[in-house]
């Protein structure tokens, strides 16, 4: 542990325990009391009129009718004046580096929309720079005035023998990390294929977390909900957010699993599945609410957490219900019913001021007892980890890209060929395995009709690699082409275009700055968002790098796209773990298979 993280520990329940009790009987001074609110128990389902808090050490000492004898000459006492007290929002599964920030920027970013706890998986940057990647990010977190747990990312690669990572993640990695101070748990084991199958390696990570008394956490994006779910769910894995319908929520908590239904910048998986609860009558402690991936556009214009919980509300859960899936369900899930998750004695002061439990505007944030945000604004500095060099030189193509390496050659005397294409879904992770019958011009594939070409070029190993194929679903037109160092999971570069010329310069720029996204219409560049910290953070506050998304977004509409969150598609389209049909530094996948696929189809 660094020192400024070992200086910035919380102190346990046991070490404060002396003063609380001092505090709650009336013998000690209270370091703070909130009154005259309405304090929102998530541990019996209740609204409690006028009750109070006192709170000394960073944790709270006395939760009841009347603090006043927890208050002396040193006190400060902060008026609710009516509003709503509720715990601070913990978002159950999120992956930082989706916001394009590191944990500091993130936590800025976040804390004044109410969110105090985080639970994260760096599996991003796993890819990329393997356990020493991961140890960077787990030293930042610690280092935040908001609590951010990490856990160690399970699949580096996601698939096995379907990508190639920076760095490939062991088991032996796993229980070393489980020893750290910030791990949690094991992140989402996304190798169902392997869980099912009995891979070693995906058991013993899962078995070293249950060692240590670790949450492993669950991914099963496959339809099959019959023998192999059963096989995943036997492995170990607690939980899931790859559920789309009410019927993937209701499967996932008879099996003892929790669900965890996602509102992220492209996920729209609440309103599916809270039927569960709203409408089925499941017992809603079992359910969690959580963003998977939030990028740093959402986190400023719209929020986190408190979008989630209010678009729970909005979709007919009742507002306590709805925040007890984003406090204790997530709390005593991972272990942490007794640390924080509700407003209780001995748990971590985190708690939130608000004049309404619908609308949810946040109007000051308590965490660890600090006022850390009010009305929007952060009132604490969060520290920055010295990122070094090896963090910041990650792109490494190995060579300057020319048009030619992203020509498509036809079989030989062929006029014309049947190709697969990867079929964008809007809104959704999943990806349609299409075909298309495309022209052959000069000896090489063109798209046309909407279906326009995808690169994914090499980053990690500079072996000038380049695997073509063709997507469909943007609606891109003219000469253009975006590139990104943001590839779920390996996180090579990903370069989408109807140009050939325009996706070298767009590649070919990338390399220059150290990563990121650009745009290129037309022989010039129309956006840019610089993410020099392994090719997927910029180390700039949320709102700087939001402007610049934002002028990504318009340039990609300049480009003829009108999905929304186009780049969030653009992004996963190298995600070999989700159906149906990818792209990989291997080659084409056929993710319902599992295999390498060729592009072209057999002609007869």
């Amino acid at each position: 542990m660094t020192h400024a993280a070992a200086e910035n520990r919380t102190k346990s329940w046991a070490e404060v325990a002396p003063r609380l009790v001092a505090v709650a009987a009336g013998r000690a001074a209270a370091d703070l009391v909130i009154r005259g609110g309405r304090l929102v128990n998530v541990q019996s389902r209740e609204i409690l009129d006028g009750w109070q808090v006192a709170i000394a050490e960073g944790r709270f000492a006395y939760v009841g009718p009347d603090a006043s004898h927890c208050i002396g000459e040193g006190t400060e006492i902060v008026e609710a004046e009516g509003r709503y007290l509720i715990p601070g929002l913990c978002d159950g599964h999120m992956h930082i580096e989706s916001g394009m920030l590191t944990p500091a920027e993130f936590a800025a970013a976040v804390a004044p929309h109410g969110t105090t706890t985080i639970f994260h998986d760096p599996h991003e940057i796993a890819n990329v720079l393997g356990l020493a990647g991961v140890r960077m990010m787990h030293d930042e977190a610690l280092l935040q005035p908001i609590n951010i747990y990490t856990q160690m990312p399970s699949c580096a690669p996601s698939a096995p023998g379907l990508e190639t990572t920076g760095f490939a993640v062991s088991a032996a990695d796993v229980a070393e990390a489980m020893a750290w101070p910030g791990i949690i748990g094991l992140g989402e084991m996304m190798n169902y294929p392997g869980v099912i199958h009995g891979d070693p390696q995906m058991l013993a990570e899962m078995a070293a977390t249950m060692a240590a008394g670790k949450t492993v956490g669950g991914h099963y994006a496959s339809p099959d909900r019959g023998i192999p779910f059963h096989a995943y769910v036997a492995g170990g894995p607690a939980d899931d957010h790859e559920g789309t319908a009410e019927s993937d929520a209701v499967a996932r908590v008879r099996q003892g699993m929790r669900s965890m239904m996602r509102l992220g910048s492209a996920w729209y998986d609440v309103e599916s599945q809270i039927t569960a609860v709203t409408q089925k009558g499941l017992d809603p402690r079992n359910f969690i609410l959580c963003t998977d991936d939030c990028h740093s556009g959402t986190l400023v214009h719209e929020g986190h957490m408190n979008r989630v919980v209010r678009h729970a509300i909005a979709c007919g859960c009742d507002p306590v219900i709805a925040l007890q899936m984003a406090t204790i369900n997530t709390a005593t899930h991972f272990g942490l019913e007794r640390e924080l998750g509700s407003i209780a004695p001995g748990r971590r002061a985190d708690v939130i001021l608000t004049s309404s439990l619908t609308e949810l505007p946040i109007e000051a944030v308590y965490a660890r007892g600090q006022l850390v945000a009010e009305h929007g604004e952060m009132r604490v500095a969060c520290p920055h980890y010295d990122w070094p060099q090896s963090a910041r030189e990650t792109v490494r193509l190995g060579k300057v890209l020319a048009a030619s390496d992203f020509a498509i050659a036809a079989p030989k005397g062929a006029n014309a060929v049947k190709a697969k294409v990867i079929g964008v879904v809007e809104n959704q992770a999943p990806t349609r395995a299409l075909t298309a019958e495309l022209p052959v011009i000069g000896g090489l594939v063109e798209g046309e009709n909407g279906v326009c070409q995808i690169a994914l070029v090499e980053r990690h190993q500079a072996t000038g690699k380049v695997v073509n194929g063709f997507v469909s679903g943007f609606g891109y037109q003219g000469e253009m082409a975006i590139a990104s160092t943001v590839a779920h999971d390996s996180h090579h570069m990903i370069v989408v275009g109807t140009s050939r010329e325009m996706m070298a310069k767009a590649a070919n720029r990338l390399g220059e700055v150290g990563g990121g996204v650009t745009v290129w219409k037309d022989g010039k560049e129309l956006a840019l968002v610089e993410l020099p910290i392994a090719g997927l953070m910029s180390d700039r506050p949320a709102a700087e790098v939001a402007a610049k998304a934002a002028a990504m977004v318009e340039a990609m509409a300049a480009c003829g796209c009108k999905l929304n969150n186009a780049y969030m598609q653009h992004s996963l389209l190298a995600l070999v773990v989700i159906p149906e049909l990818r792209i990989s530094d291997l080659g084409l996948v056929d993710v319902t298979r599992f295999e390498l696929t060729e592009l072209f189809e057999p002609t007869a």
